[in-house]
């Protein structure tokens, strides 16, 4: 029978509270977004205000700032930690209640007493911070301005502009055809008289479909553009390869015309929006500055200059709360006040889980710090996560769009994190990033040893060095590096 009752059942679930959700999403944020969106808190959280400097804070009750300087100092290959923020409870964010506004600090972010001027000075000055911002013209902007004078009727400027809206930096059209044509109920025909119309636009070769339709158009303008460089156009990939005699054979030339062809292609502008403006590009600030101890060890700090000084005002919450008649009055004060309270101490989370996982990550990898990518152990997420005694997760966010400054360089976070390759003899086993570092030098000192390496042969010399790996992992890697076969690099020696 089918009937109705009324059952109550125990069970266990995961609730995320917007609190929550507010913390997750800090974590993961970069330095350049947190500045954005803490903005937004300001502008609508009136109980919020920036900390200028240690008057203001003074002024507005805030307690002094807290230190999270951490030092990692190793000895006979034991790492030491100074006592710091690292000590305090990595998930505490979670576990409090927008009702325990009172117990929160009122100044969040932690300051670094040798490091307070990171980033305008210390070493890592950004010379360009005080240049104005120029208004360059985009490339889209150029070409929607030829297309405005082109004499279109307005549905053929439409489909220009929706064209013209898939052309990357590069200037290359990367939208299909058949699908727009679709799209905008048109014929392909149609399109395609368009895009040509548009192809004659500045830069020349501009919205080409690909590098070989690229330099045709610019080879068609200098009228240089016949059979034998067709044919030299329609075999980039042996022109890449330097195997000139099939060149000779299929362009039908002598090498002294396949060298002027060679020339005038290499004369010509593979990427034709290259020289205009596009977004800004935003440069990489550091997150956290890594610098050697002068007792032996390494010193990781948070960048002050990345991290927002937010506190709520208790002074203005105290009054506009005696003020406040209505209840809809005192639920906005309220409000306000627990959020920003949250905010402020999701803040100071965020820069406490961010200096626990990098001090970690330096911990591991100090071998690479002190001697190089060789040295770059294999890590992972996980052994991260389980030494700080946090989620993987967490650190995965962590990690993302956050970067440190060693004395070796500016790198993400993530860049620490490689796949590891076992040994050969059975000892430690090595980082991928350092693998392909090898490769890279053993085939850089070709030049001084005048052979050239195999992928089997470069298996060998790795194996004799303790390190077992396979020759399609060797060419893997040598093909990310972007470094040529064997056979092409011998190629290359003879026509230099």
């Amino acid at each position: 029978m089918i009937g109705q009752r009324l059952e109550v059942r125990q069970g266990q679930g995961l609730v995320i509270t917007p609190q929550l959700q507010q913390a997750i999403k800090l974590l993961q944020l970069s330095n350049l977004e947190l500045d954005a969106f803490v903005e937004a808190e300001l502008e609508r959280n009136p109980l919020l205000s920036r900390v200028e400097s240690e008057a203001s804070a003074e002024q507005t009750d805030a307690p002094d700032t807290h230190s999270a300087e951490s030092e990692i100092q190793f000895q006979d290959g034991v790492a030491q930690g100074g006592e710091s923020a690292l000590d305090a409870p990595s998930d505490a964010v979670y576990d409090a209640a927008p009702g325990e506004q009172n117990e929160v600090r009122t100044e969040a972010q932690p300051g670094l007493s040798d490091w307070s001027r990171a980033g305008s000075g210390g070493g890592f000055e950004n010379e360009d911070h005080d240049r104005p911002d120029k208004q360059e013209t985009t490339l889209s902007e150029h070409l929607q301005a030829q297309a405005a004078l082109v004499g279109f009727n307005p549905s053929d400027h439409a489909i220009a502009l929706i064209l013209i809206d898939s052309v990357d930096e590069g200037g290359y059209l990367r939208a299909d055809l058949a699908e727009v044509a679709e799209r905008l109920g048109v014929s392909n025909d149609r399109i395609e008289n368009v895009l040509a119309c548009c192809q004659g636009f500045e830069p020349t070769g501009v919205m080409a479909r690909s590098i070989c339709e690229c330099l045709t158009l610019q080879l068609v303008e200098r009228n240089r553009f016949d059979p034998a460089m067709a044919a030299l156009l329609d075999n980039l990939d042996l022109l890449a390869r330097r195997d000139l005699v099939a060149l000779r054979k299929l362009c039908g030339v002598d090498h002294e015309d396949l060298t002027d062809m060679i020339s005038e292609i290499q004369g010509l502008t593979p990427r034709p929006g290259a020289g205009f403006g596009s977004e800004p590009a935003q440069t990489v600030i550091p997150d956290v500055f890594v610098r050697s101890d002068p007792a032996g060890g390494w010193k990781v700090e948070l960048n002050s200059d990345t991290l927002p000084r937010l506190l709520m005002d208790k002074r203005y919450h105290a009054e506009i709360s005696a003020s406040a008649r209505s209840d809809g009055d005192k639920v906005f004060v309220a409000d306000c006040a627990a959020q920003a309270s949250w905010l402020v101490k999701s803040l100071d989370q965020r820069a406490r889980t961010i200096l626990k996982v990098s001090s970690e990550i330096v911990r591991q990898q100090d071998a690479f710090l002190a001697f190089g990518v060789e040295f770059l152990r294999p890590l992972t997420l996980k052994v991260v996560a389980e030494a700080i005694e946090m989620h993987e997760s967490t650190v995965s966010r962590v990690t993302s769009n956050k970067y440190i400054a060693t004395p070796r360089g500016v790198f993400e976070l993530k860049f620490f994190f490689t796949a590891a390759i076992q040994s050969s003899d059975g000892g430690a086993t090595h980082s991928a990033e350092a693998v392909r570092h090898r490769i890279r030098s053993m085939i850089d000192a070709e030049d001084v040893t005048g052979e050239v390496l195999s992928d089997d042969r470069i298996v060998e010399i790795l194996q004799e060095t303790g390190i077992d790996i396979a020759r399609r992992t060797v060419a893997k890697y040598r093909e990310a590096l972007r470094i040529p076969s064997s056979v092409e690099r011998r190629r290359m020696r003879k026509a230099a």
